[in-house]
């Protein structure tokens, strides 16, 4: 019952008021988020804006901290249409087209300028291209998850640390070759089960952005934030084949466009946050690590075109990748 009244909540707060919505067609937006993230409140705003710019035609309701589904579940109800739109990782995109997970790689990108750089690149229009012919589905938006980073109950300044510890990593592949490259032992969890597993301590520690362990309280029990700042995250926003197909052109250039603007604010948010949040970690008494980060970005590199590690992309796509990087 509380799910319910979740859900008519988002609907409200997406059109502002109820009862006067005539619109046509109902659709679902998923994804794994809490509703005081900003990914959420973008999808909330894009939810109102599409009605409006559409005269009330579609009125989407969205779905937060996986009321629908974990992530590899809302990725495969979108060719059944029974979920209409989600955000999901790049890594998760990459189960069904592998070259769109180059960006989950660790140390893939040099800063935030550099995935940027990636964001409006003519590579990335080729492998969301690449994604929407192999799954039938399409790719609306790409927006900055945050610069990922390690908590643990210890500090962790070198992969030496790291050595046997179980990390609890995303349920998708590409997310152990960081768990490689440090010697952590990765034990894949789905999102919205890792404060237990950490509070139970059936793991040591998880990696995730600084406005996620903040949203999702993963710092009340874990004592240490380590800057490891080890993948550049990016979530894509997906609509389904079944939708995108009957879509008219007048409105899928409205979902393009409303998506790209929600797309745009919510990575201004969360860059914004990430860059306050360390002093906000230690107000709360936590410990913030600043590891030797060269010795991770040596662990990892060797692994960056390995495809028994996971690299399931052309060294051409890599080195076209790293060229997006500001040479100083």
């Amino acid at each position: 019952m509380k799910l319910t009244y979740l859900t008519a909540a988002v609907v409200v707060a997406a059109f502002g008021f109820a009862g006067t919505v005539s619109a046509q067609t109902k659709l679902k937006f998923a994804h794994v988020y809490e509703t005081n993230e900003p990914y959420h409140t973008e999808a909330v705003w894009a939810a109102g804006e599409i009605a409006k710019r559409t005269n009330n035609k579609f009125q989407i309701d969205v779905f937060p901290a996986s009321a629908l589904g974990n992530e590899q579940q809302i990725n495969q109800a979108l060719p059944l249409g029974t979920i209409d739109m989600i955000y999901t990782g790049a890594a998760f995109a990459g189960a069904t087209f592998k070259p769109i997970a180059i960006s989950n790689a660790p140390y893939m990108f040099q800063d935030f300028d550099h995935w940027k750089a990636y964001s409006a690149s003519p590579l990335f229009k080729e492998l969301a291209e690449g994604y929407d012919k192999a799954s039938n589905n399409k790719i609306l938006a790409l927006t900055y998850y945050g610069a990922r980073h390690t908590t643990a109950n210890k500090a962790i300044m070198t992969p030496a640390d790291t050595k046997g510890m179980k990390l609890r990593v995303p349920q998708a592949p590409l997310y152990l070759m960081y768990a490689k490259a440090i010697g952590a032992n990765a034990s894949p969890i789905a999102f919205a089960e890792v404060y237990l597993a950490l509070q139970q301590k059936t793991v040591d520690g998880q990696e995730n952005p600084l406005p996620t362990i903040q949203a999702k309280k993963f710092y009340e029990v874990q004592s240490h934030i380590n800057l490891t700042e080890h993948i550049f995250e990016s979530l894509v926003t997906v609509a389904s084949g079944p939708l995108w197909n009957r879509l008219s052109a007048q409105e899928k250039q409205i979902f393009d466009a409303v998506w790209k603007e929600a797309a745009a604010r919510a990575t201004a948010a969360i860059r914004d946050s990430e860059q306050k949040l360390p002093e906000w970690f230690k107000s709360q008494g936590k410990i913030v690590v600043v590891p030797n980060k060269a010795s991770f970005i040596d662990a990892s590199k060797p692994l960056h075109n390995d495809a028994a590690s996971g690299a399931g992309w052309t060294k051409d796509q890599y080195d076209r990748l790293q060229a997006l990087a500001k040479k100083s």
